[in-house]
Parts: structure tokens; sequence; C-alpha cells
């Protein structure tokens, strides 16, 4: 059986330099990292929460010719502030994960930037299941950027998931996910609770 660990938070934006405003504002530290995605259409900016996660900013690249397909984490369809709207689990083996995921998850499919290489669970419309609140997947080729990047003195202490059909996803994920830090739990609407500690104390980034 494959078990997963939450691998990074996205922070979706209308434009990068909006999300990477949030995200310093927030926790009072700086970004670092990131690049293009050519195969998506989109970039990004990342902050180290330890050596083995992290948090991701992206956002539509204006210089980037648009895909002949949907962008992932629907950021197509994105509107509003710049907010947490996906997480992504690590798995050792991306194809046995699939076969037991939540229906929607998507296809492994080839992707990087720069130096790393991934495979990525990619739904066909952009859009994982539970409105998002079902997580990517993602299985590393290369090397991990977490301990690459710059130590921000950030770690994640929790990450609450709410989302109304809460259960429904719980037991779909019980296969799967082995992260202590991640509770899910029942709400009006999908929402992301992220507690982080940083320099300056416990910060909320949602």
């Amino acid at each position: 059986m494959t078990l997963a660990d939450l691998d990074h938070l996205v922070v979706s934006a209308a434009t990068l330099p909006e999300g990477v405003a949030y995200v310093e504002e927030a926790l009072g530290v700086p970004m670092a990292g990131g690049g293009e995605h050519e195969s998506m259409g989109t970039h990004n900016r990342l902050l180290s929460l330890g050596p083995d996660d992290y948090l991701e900013v992206i956002a539509i690249n204006p210089d980037a010719e648009a895909p002949p397909y949907p962008r992932l984490f629907d950021l197509d369809y994105f509107t509003g502030p710049a907010r947490i709207t996906n997480w992504v689990m690590r798995v050792n083996c991306l194809s046995e994960a699939l076969a037991r995921a939540p229906f929607g998850t998507g296809v492994s499919t080839p992707l990087s930037r720069g130096d790393f290489r991934w495979n990525m669970a990619v739904p066909g419309d952009g859009r994982y299941p539970f409105d998002g609140a079902s997580p990517g997947m993602i299985e590393w080729l290369s090397p991990h950027p977490a301990p690459l990047l710059p130590d921000s003195g950030c770690r994640l202490g929790a990450v609450d998931i709410q989302h109304p059909e809460a259960e429904g996803l719980r037991v779909a994920l019980a296969p799967f996910l082995a992260d202590a830090r991640v509770s899910i739990t029942t709400g009006p609407k999908k929402t992301f609770r992220a507690e982080i500690e940083t320099p300056h104390g416990m910060r909320i980034l949602t």
C-alpha cells in the first residue's frame, strides 16, 4: 500500500506578485526559488517549510503561451484574492496511488521546471475532486526542492481542510494519508487553514 505525506500547499493568485505579497505579509518572511512551467503556462515562487515540504504560490504566466488544455489547480477560472486553494500529497508510486485515488484525480503526467522532474496526477479539466479539497498526487523523479530552498525558519504545524463532504473525502484518503498534521473537517464550503510557525511566532494562512 502506498502511504503519503503532505508535499506542499498551493496558494493560487490572479498574478504572481499578488500571491507573493500575500504570503510574505502574512508570514513575515521572503519567498525564494520557483520559475516557469512551460507545459502549463504558469509560474511560481516557493517557501521552505522545512526539509520535506514547502509552500507554492502559483499563477498564470502572462508571458507564456496558453496550453491547449486546462491549467492545473483550475487556474483558468481563478478569481478573487490570493489564497490556499489546493494541496499535494507525495507518493512513492503514482500509478499505484491513482488506482485507489478518488475518481477524477487524473492521469500520471510528466512535468518539469528547470532541473526538477516529477510525475503529477493531472485531471482532464484541471480540477481535483471535492472542489479541489482532494489532493493532487506527485511522484518526484529528481531531488525534492524543499531542502534546496533557503531555510525560512517556517514550519507547518497543521492544516485543516473543510468541505461539506468531509466524511467522504476522509474515507477516500484513508488508504493513503499518513500525515498527522492534516485534518479534514466538515464545513459549509471548501476552505484551507494552515498554522505555520515562523520566526515571528505562529501565523495563520488561509
